[in-house]
């Protein structure tokens, strides 16, 4: 028997996209919402590429990208073996179990454990990755491990992530994060050195209010600048989702 069928493992099934993708996640702890669909949105992937995805959870993200972007092949690497069944089950149910594997390791590790575990040098044309965004010493941790491992990171851990990008990347592959807003800066240093030719699009609540999400891409090898792109508002004055956010989070579309 496994966690899953643990009776005292509470979990949901639950739609997103619109209904298109299936999760099955747990009912505590961290759960995908918006900014899963909004980061599958914003990669440029094509058909046939294999994406990556670093702390992947139940694998919202990636199902969401495999919605829109056909015959892609996957790999989620998550942390949790609790987490990491879910997402093969989540594969299979989407119809995605025969191009998902799921690599249960630390984002972090590096080279010979990384390479045992699956994950080769050079292999992946886009990685995608919402990365642990709370830094430690200004926030209180979630209560559960779940939830704590998804939500309490810091800059440190947010280099680790995009180093493992950097080393599993093609050149001219690409990474893309969502993150907080707060600390673009942050996101940038963490970012230049490794990517070039970065983009940031905001994401912002409602008209006239500060942006609560960055949405980055970064390409490996390149030397372009950033790039500020539109921002999303996801709700009108009247607190209606706008068009473009319906089209992106139930209709499945690209940005």
């Amino acid at each position: 028997m496994t966690l899953l069928d643990d009776p005292l493992f509470e979990h949901t099934a639950d739609r997103i996209l619109g209904g298109r993708v299936a999760i099955t996640q747990p009912r505590v702890g961290h759960r995908a919402g918006h900014d899963a669909v909004l980061l599958a949105a914003a990669v440029p992937a094509s058909p046939g590429d294999r994406i990556l995805d670093l702390g992947a959870g139940v694998g919202a993200a990636a199902f969401c990208l495999a919605a829109r972007v056909p015959q892609c092949f996957l790999t989620l690497v998550e942390i949790d073996p609790a987490l990491a069944e879910l997402a093969e089950r989540n594969a299979a149910a989407n119809g995605f179990g025969n191009r998902t594997r799921v690599i249960v390791m630390d984002a972090l590790a590096r080279g010979a454990p990384r390479e045992k575990a699956g994950l080769l040098v050079g292999e992946i044309d886009r990685v995608i990755t919402n990365p642990p965004f709370h830094d430690l010493p200004r926030h209180r941790p979630s209560p559960g491990v779940g939830k704590r491992l998804a939500h309490s990171g810091g800059d440190e851990l947010l280099a680790g992530f995009l180093r493992t990008a950097v080393a599993v990347l093609r050149p001219g592959g690409t990474v893309t994060l969502i993150h907080r807003a707060d600390r673009p800066d942050a996101l940038l240093a963490a970012m230049k050195g490794r990517f070039g030719g970065i983009t940031v699009r905001p994401v912002h609540p409602r008209p006239g209010a500060a942006a609560v999400r960055l949405i980055l891409t970064g390409t490996k090898g390149s030397r372009a600048p950033v790039s500020i792109l539109p921002g999303l508002v996801l709700q009108d004055s009247l607190g209606q989702p706008t068009p473009e956010a319906e089209a992106i989070l139930r209709e499945g579309r690209g940005f």
